[in-house]
C-alpha cells in the first residue's frame, strides 16, 4: 500500500461489517469506482457520507435521474445565458470559459484535494448512461471542445457508485468497477447499529424490538421488507408511546412505520391471524 492510501475503518454513526470494510479500502488502493448494491434501506448511500466523514474530505453527490445524461456530470455550456448577455449585456461573451460550468464528475476532477464522489442510483438513467462514462472513469479526464480544454484529475476521487438493481449494468462498467452487495445486517451486527442511534435502550426491549423485527422479515409475501432506517424509526415511536417489552411481546403497535405497502399490511394481517408469530399478536396502536 502506498504511504498516503486513506484506510476506512467507519465511523460513530456508521457501522460497517468486516467485508464492507476491506473492499472499501481495497477501492481506495485501487483507485477504482466502488459499485455498491443491495436491498433498500441497506445503508448504500450514507456510505459514500461516512467514508467522507472518516476520512476528512469534501462529498460531492450525483443524484441520478430517469433524464440524467452523461455529459451532464462532466459540464455545461450555458448557451441561454451567452445568449442574454449578446443581447443585453453583462458578460464577456467573447470568452466562452465564462459560460462553462463544471458538474459533479467534473468538480471532482478538478479538485485541488482528493474527494470523495457519490453516483447515487446509476441504474435510474438509460442504458447508455454507464457506457458513456467508461472513458472518464477510466481516464479521469474528459475534454471540453468549446474550449479545446481538457480536465484531468488533480488528485483522483474516491468514487462510490450505487445501484438498486433496477437496470442491468453492462460488463464493461462492471469490470472497471469493485463490486459489494452489502447483505442485511444479522441481529448482531442489527444490534450494534441500534446502538449507536439509541445508546440507552433498554436491554429487554431491544431483545424484543428485534425478535419482532426479524420475525417480520422472515414473512413470505411482501413486497418491501421493512429495512434498517424504518426499524430506527420504529423504535423512535415505541419510545414515544412509552411501549414496555411485555407490551411489545404480544402486540405489535405502529406497524406502519415498518410496513410501507397496503398489499404488505393484509401479508402482515393474515400472518398474524395464521398465528405466525409463535402467538397471538395484535395492531393495537398505544396512542
Amino acid at each position: 500500500m502506498s504511504a498516503d492510501f486513506d484506510r476506512f475503518i467507519g465511523t460513530d454513526k456508521y457501522i460497517v461489517s468486516p467485508e464492507l470494510r476491506d473492499v472499501v479500502n481495497v477501492s481506495i488502493a485501487l483507485a477504482r469506482p466502488l459499485l455498491v448494491k443491495g436491498e433498500p434501506g441497506t445503508g448504500k448511500t450514507l456510505l459514500a457520507h461516512n467514508i467522507a466523514r472518516a476520512l476528512g474530505k469534501e462529498l460531492i453527490v450525483w443524484n441520478i435521474k430517469s433524464t440524467t445524461k452523461a455529459k451532464d456530470g462532466l459540464y455545461v455550456y450555458d448557451t441561454v445565458q451567452r445568449l442574454n448577455d449578446s443581447r443585453f449585456g453583462g458578460g464577456d461573451v467573447g470568452n466562452i470559459k465564462h459560460y462553462i460550468h463544471l458538474g459533479q464528475l467534473g468538480r471532482s476532477f478538478d479538485a485541488e484535494e482528493r474527494l470523495v464522489l457519490l453516483i447515487d442510483e446509476v441504474d435510474k438513467a438509460d442504458l447508455e448512461f454507464p457506457n458513456d462514462l467508461l472513458n472518464e472513469l477510466d481516464e479521469m479526464s474528459f475534454h471540453i471542445p468549446e474550449t479545446e480544454e481538457t480536465i484531468k484529475a488533480k488528485k483522483r476521487p474516491i468514487v462510490v457508485i450505487t445501484s438498486n438493481s433496477e437496470k442491468e449494468l453492462p460488463d464493461a462498467f462492471l469490470r472497471r468497477c469493485v463490486f459489494h452487495y452489502i447483505e442485511f445486517p444479522d441481529q448482531d451486527l442489527m444490534r450494534d447499529i441500534v446502538g449507536v442511534h439509541y445508546p440507552d435502550l433498554e436491554e429487554k426491549l431491544l431483545k424484543e424490538v428485534l425478535k419482532r423485527f426479524y420475525w417480520l422479515r422472515q414473512i413470505d409475501g411482501f413486497r418491501k421488507k421493512p429495512s434498517t432506517s424504518e426499524l430506527l424509526d420504529w423504535i423512535q415511536g415505541l419510545l414515544a408511546g412509552g411501549v414496555t417489552p411485555e407490551y411489545l411481546a404480544k402486540e405489535l403497535p405502529f406497524a406502519g412505520a415498518l410496513i410501507k405497502k397496503e398489499q404488505d399490511m393484509e401479508v402482515l394481517e393474515a400472518a398474524i391471524a395464521q398465528g405466525a408469530g409463535g402467538g397471538r399478536i395484535g395492531l393495537r396502536s398505544r396512542f
